[in-house]
């Protein structure tokens, strides 16, 4: 296995699911009343591919906005959010969590466009829940990340992972940090979305490495009736087609602990 992926060829892997075109051409990605930036193509942004939406973004968002995912009342914290748009959905939704961290790694191009993006939707997040951003690189210390009042002792109900596979040196840190931040509950989760270009095999070591430390991830296949684009809000611009397009483009497991 090659450890040294390049973003490059990922995204033209996405972009071959696609057409060529982008997942979204739009210099600000709206999702209902979410106006949302990525970082701009360049460093760390560029390397870490933060400079992008990708199709998982769009597939967990069309969940939350169904319904399917227990979120209220819960802790919630995003690994990697880049521009955040499954959290920020989430805090918008009538029933929110509690909290919601959303972290990605801690460059200044990547972090600055994260906490403007909260800022910039922070009128949209309901009563009763709180948003935070912070920078946390993968496999370092969660502490500060336990440290919030309603954290503390506890850890996240729900971890967030959207389309943060591709990098198969990456999946030992990322599992270790899920694993540290998760709550040792039977009710706690872990959701995980990848795109079709994050080649089967390079899934499956993430999976094989889950296991390891304790996980059971059960892979979510969409029924017949599932297959189409079933949200309702308006997605900078996109059509039906173009949405379920990109929705098809994805494989989704839900994670627990294995006791």
């Amino acid at each position: 296995m090659n450890d040294q992926v390049d973003p490059e060829d990922i995204l033209n892997d996405a972009l071959s699911f696609l057409g060529g075109s982008k997942v979204v051409e739009d210099e600000i990605i709206t999702y209902g009343e979410l106006q949302l930036t990525v970082a701009a193509k360049e460093g760390k942004a560029n390397t870490l591919l933060a400079d992008h939406l990708f199709s998982p973004g769009l597939f967990l968002a069309e969940r939350i906005e169904r319904g399917l995912l227990p979120l209220h009342k819960r802790n919630v914290i995003e690994l990697g959010a880049g521009c955040a748009l499954p959290s920020l959905l989430m805090s918008s939704l009538t029933a929110p969590p509690t909290s919601i961290v959303v972290t990605d790694y801690p460059d200044p191009g990547i972090l600055g466009n994260l906490a403007r993006n909260v800022e910039r939707n922070a009128h949209l997040v309901s009563p009763g829940c709180t948003v935070r951003c912070c920078g946390y690189e993968w496999g370092t210390d969660v502490a500060p990340l336990l440290a919030y009042p309603e954290i503390s002792g506890h850890g996240y109900d729900l971890v967030i992972l959207s389309d943060l596979l591709h990098f198969h040196s990456s999946h030992d840190v990322l599992i270790s940090s899920t694993d540290a931040l998760l709550a040792r509950s039977p009710d706690a989760r872990v959701y995980v979305a990848a795109g079709d270009y994050t080649k089967p095999d390079v899934c499956d070591n993430f999976l094989l490495l889950g296991t390891q430390a304790g996980f059971t991830f059960d892979e979510v296949l969409p029924t017949e009736g599932q297959r189409e684009w079933l949200g309702s809000s308006a997605v900078s611009g996109l059509d039906k087609a173009a949405l379920s397009t990109r929705k098809a483009a994805c494989r989704y497991w839900v994670g627990r602990r294995s006791e």
